[in-house]
C-alpha cells in the first residue's frame, strides 16, 4: 500500500508533501514530495504516528486489573479507535493473587499485540497518598511479592511509594530486573524521592497527583522531579488532573521528560454512572470520575489524544514537541519496539489528525484502517 498525504509529521520529522509505503503492516519507506509510482490512497489530514500510552486502566466498563480477554481486547480496541495504538494495560490494587493472575493473563495477550506490556500500580503504595486504591491492600513492597508479580508477566513497569519500608530496595531490584521503577502515590520527601532516583527509579507517576504537594521550603517529590533530569514525567492534562498553570510549569522545567498518559479507568467510552476502580466505588458526572467516599480523582475517561490536542491548541507547542510526549518518548521510555515513530520495520500504526483541530479523523493499525 503506497499513501501521500498533504503532511507527515513525528518527533523528529515535519514532511510536506509526503509519501509512505506500508508493506505486511510495517512502515517499508518514508519520503517527502513525489511519489516513486502511482499512490493507491491519498490521506486527507495530518499523518502522525500510533499514541502509546503507558498508563490506562481500561474502558468500556472493562478494568485492565480484573477483566476477562474478552473485556481486555475491547478496552484496548476503545483505546486504539481514539489514537492510541500502543497501550500498556495498568493494573491497579487488589489481592496479590489476583494481581498475579491478571499480569499473567494480560501477558498472554502482549504478544498478540493487543497490549503492548503490564503497569503495577499497586500495593505498595503510600495509604496517605492512596487516590482512588483500597487502603487496606497497600503494603509496604515485599520482595517475595514483587518478584511473583514479575515472574506472572511483561511487568514493564511498577509504581511504588519509596519511603515504605524496603521502598529502596524494591526500586534497585526492579532497575536490576531491567524494569521501570516509578515513583508516585508517594509521601516522600525531596532527599527520599533523590535516593530512589540514586537507586535506579526512571520515571514519576501522574506528577503533582498523588504526592506531597511542592512547597517552597518542602519541594519533596515534585520539586526532584522537575530538576532531576534522570526522570520521566507522567503526565494527565485532561483539564481536571493539573490546572493549566502546572501542565505549563511542568513544561517549561521538564518538557523534553514529559511524557502524556491517560489514567484512563473503565468508565472511558461510557456513560456518566457509578463504576470501580481498584476496590473503590466511583461515581462519574460529567465525564469527571471521583472516589464516591473521599471525593477524590480516580483516574480519567480522556484518551491522550485529548492531552495532545491541549498541549498544542491551550499550551502552544509545536505539533513535533507535542508528539514526543505521545510517541516516541513514552516508546523509550518502556522500551517498546516498533512504535511511537514511522521509521523502517515500525508497525504501520498511524493516526490522521484534523489540520486545525487536531482530532483524530482515521486511525491505522499494523497497516490496517480500523
Amino acid at each position: 500500500m503506497l499513501l501521500t498525504a498533504d503532511r507527515v509529521v513525528t518527533a523528529s520529522q515535519d514532511l510536506r508533501p509526503a509519501w509512505l509505503r506500508v508493506t505486511d503492516g510495517r512502515v517499508e519507506a518514508l519520503g517527502q514530495g513525489e511519489t516513486p509510482v502511482r499512490a493507491d490512497e491519498h490521506v486527507a489530514g495530518v499523518v502522525v504516528p500510533g499514541f502509546v500510552d503507558v498508563h490506562c486502566h481500561g474502558a468500556v466498563g472493562a478494568d485492565f486489573a480484573g477483566a476477562d480477554e474478552a473485556g481486555v481486547r475491547a478496552a484496548a480496541a476503545f483505546h486504539w479507535r481514539a489514537g492510541t495504538t500502543s497501550v500498556v494495560a495498568s493494573v491497579a490494587t487488589a489481592p496479590l493473587d489476583l494481581m498475579e493472575r491478571q499480569v499473567a493473563r494480560l501477558g498472554g495477550l502482549v504478544a498478540d499485540r493487543v497490549v503492548a506490556a503490564v503497569h503495577v500500580e499497586g500495593r505498595f503504595l503510600s495509604p496517605l497518598r492512596k487516590g482512588a486504591h483500597d487502603e487496606r491492600l497497600l503494603v509496604p513492597p515485599d520482595r517475595a511479592d514483587l518478584d511473583r508479580l514479575l515472574a506472572a508477566g511483561p511487568v514493564a513497569m511498577v509504581t511504588l511509594a519509596p519511603e515504605l519500608p524496603g521502598g529502596l530496595d524494591a526500586v534497585r531490584r526492579l532497575h536490576d530486573a531491567g524494569v521501570v521503577a516509578a515513583l508516585g502515590h508517594s509521601d516522600a520527601d525531596a532527599a527520599t524521592a533523590t535516593a530512589a532516583v540514586d537507586a535506579g527509579a526512571r520515571s514519576v507517576t501522574h506528577l503533582f497527583n498523588g504526592m506531597v504537594p511542592f512547597s517552597h521550603r518542602a519541594p519533596a517529590l515534585p520539586g526532584v522531579a522537575l530538576t532531576d533530569d534522570r526522570l520521566t514525567l507522567e503526565l494527565v492534562v485532561d483539564g481536571q488532573h493539573l490546572d493549566p498553570l502546572a501542565v505549563t510549569m511542568a513544561l517549561r522545567a521538564a518538557g523534553d521528560r514529559a511524557v502524556l498518559v491517560s489514567d484512563a479507568m473503565s468508565a472511558t467510552g461510557q456513560p456518566d454512572g457509578r463504576y470501580d476502580l481498584a476496590g473503590n466505588e466511583v461515581e462519574v458526572v460529567d465525564g469527571v470520575p471521583r472516589v464516591v467516599s473521599t471525593g477524590s480523582l480516580a483516574g480519567s475517561t480522556t484518551p491522550v489524544a485529548g492531552g495532545l490536542r491541549r498541549l498544542v491548541l491551550d499550551h502552544g507547542l509545536g505539533l513535533q514537541q507535542a508528539l514526543a510526549a505521545v510517541t516516541s518518548r513514552p516508546a523509550a521510555l518502556l522500551g517498546l519496539e516498533g512504535v511511537g515513530d514511522l521509521g523502517l520495520g515500525t508497525h504501520a500504526d498511524l493516526v490522521v489528525l484534523d489540520p486545525h483541530e487536531l482530532t483524530v479523523l482515521r486511525v491505522m493499525r499494523g497497516g490496517e484502517w480500523l
